[in-house]
Protein backbone atom coordinates (compact mmCIF):
# COMPACT_ATOMS: atom_id res chain seq x y z
CA UNK A 1 0.00 0.00 0.00
CA UNK A 2 1.36 3.25 -0.91
CA UNK A 3 2.76 5.68 2.00
CA UNK A 4 2.89 8.82 0.50
CA UNK A 5 -0.27 11.60 0.76
CA UNK A 6 0.40 11.91 -2.94
CA UNK A 7 0.20 8.14 -3.66
CA UNK A 8 -2.94 7.86 -2.06
CA UNK A 9 -4.42 11.25 -3.93
CA UNK A 10 -3.66 9.73 -7.20
CA UNK A 11 -4.86 6.26 -6.43
CA UNK A 12 -7.73 7.92 -5.56
CA UNK A 13 -8.28 10.01 -8.87
CA UNK A 14 -7.23 7.04 -11.41
CA UNK A 15 -9.84 5.13 -9.32
CA UNK A 16 -12.44 7.77 -10.10
CA UNK A 17 -11.67 8.34 -13.65
CA UNK A 18 -11.52 4.49 -14.36
CA UNK A 19 -14.94 3.84 -13.39
CA UNK A 20 -15.71 7.70 -15.49
CA UNK A 21 -14.04 6.01 -18.68
CA UNK A 22 -15.78 2.58 -18.15
CA UNK A 23 -19.12 4.05 -18.17
CA UNK A 24 -18.64 5.92 -21.18
CA UNK A 25 -16.63 3.51 -23.23
CA UNK A 26 -19.93 0.96 -22.00
CA UNK A 27 -22.43 3.65 -23.41
CA UNK A 28 -21.34 3.32 -26.72
CA UNK A 29 -20.77 0.44 -26.97
CA UNK A 30 -24.45 -0.15 -26.30
CA UNK A 31 -25.19 2.55 -28.79
CA UNK A 32 -22.81 0.53 -31.42
CA UNK A 33 -24.73 -2.33 -30.45
CA UNK A 34 -28.28 -0.57 -30.71
CA UNK A 35 -27.35 0.07 -34.28
CA UNK A 36 -26.23 -3.03 -35.35
CA UNK A 37 -29.21 -5.31 -34.32
CA UNK A 38 -31.43 -2.60 -36.57
CA UNK A 39 -32.63 -4.24 -39.21
CA UNK A 40 -34.24 -0.90 -41.39
CA UNK A 41 -32.28 1.40 -43.23
CA UNK A 42 -34.27 4.56 -42.36
CA UNK A 43 -34.05 3.48 -38.44
CA UNK A 44 -30.45 3.37 -38.92
CA UNK A 45 -29.31 6.21 -40.86
CA UNK A 46 -31.79 8.04 -37.59
CA UNK A 47 -29.68 6.40 -35.55
CA UNK A 48 -25.79 6.74 -37.04
CA UNK A 49 -24.83 10.61 -36.49
CA UNK A 50 -26.04 9.75 -32.37
CA UNK A 51 -23.77 6.82 -32.52
CA UNK A 52 -20.39 8.96 -34.51
CA UNK A 53 -21.43 11.75 -31.95
CA UNK A 54 -20.64 9.62 -29.19
CA UNK A 55 -17.38 7.50 -31.01
CA UNK A 56 -15.77 10.98 -31.84
CA UNK A 57 -16.21 11.90 -28.45
CA UNK A 58 -14.63 9.31 -26.61
CA UNK A 59 -11.77 9.21 -29.17
CA UNK A 60 -11.52 13.24 -28.35
CA UNK A 61 -10.28 12.35 -24.70
CA UNK A 62 -8.55 9.02 -25.68
CA UNK A 63 -11.05 6.68 -24.20
CA UNK A 64 -10.60 4.73 -27.98
CA UNK A 65 -7.95 5.38 -29.85
CA UNK A 66 -8.75 7.39 -32.75
CA UNK A 67 -7.99 4.92 -35.21
CA UNK A 68 -10.28 2.39 -33.58
CA UNK A 69 -13.27 5.23 -33.81
CA UNK A 70 -12.32 5.34 -37.68
CA UNK A 71 -12.52 1.61 -38.25
CA UNK A 72 -16.27 1.66 -36.27
CA UNK A 73 -17.27 4.30 -38.19
CA UNK A 74 -16.52 3.08 -41.26
CA UNK A 75 -17.92 -0.30 -40.27
CA UNK A 76 -21.26 1.05 -39.33
CA UNK A 77 -21.31 3.10 -42.90
CA UNK A 78 -21.01 -0.07 -44.62
CA UNK A 79 -23.40 -1.94 -42.50
CA UNK A 80 -25.78 1.04 -43.18
CA UNK A 81 -25.28 0.65 -46.86
CA UNK A 82 -25.84 -2.86 -47.20
CA UNK A 83 -29.40 -2.70 -45.95
CA UNK A 84 -32.13 -3.04 -47.97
Amino acid sequence: MANHKSSLKRIRQEEKRRLHNRYYAKTMRNAVRKLRSTSEKTEAIALYPFVVKKIDKLAKVNIIHKNKANNLKSKLAIYINKLA
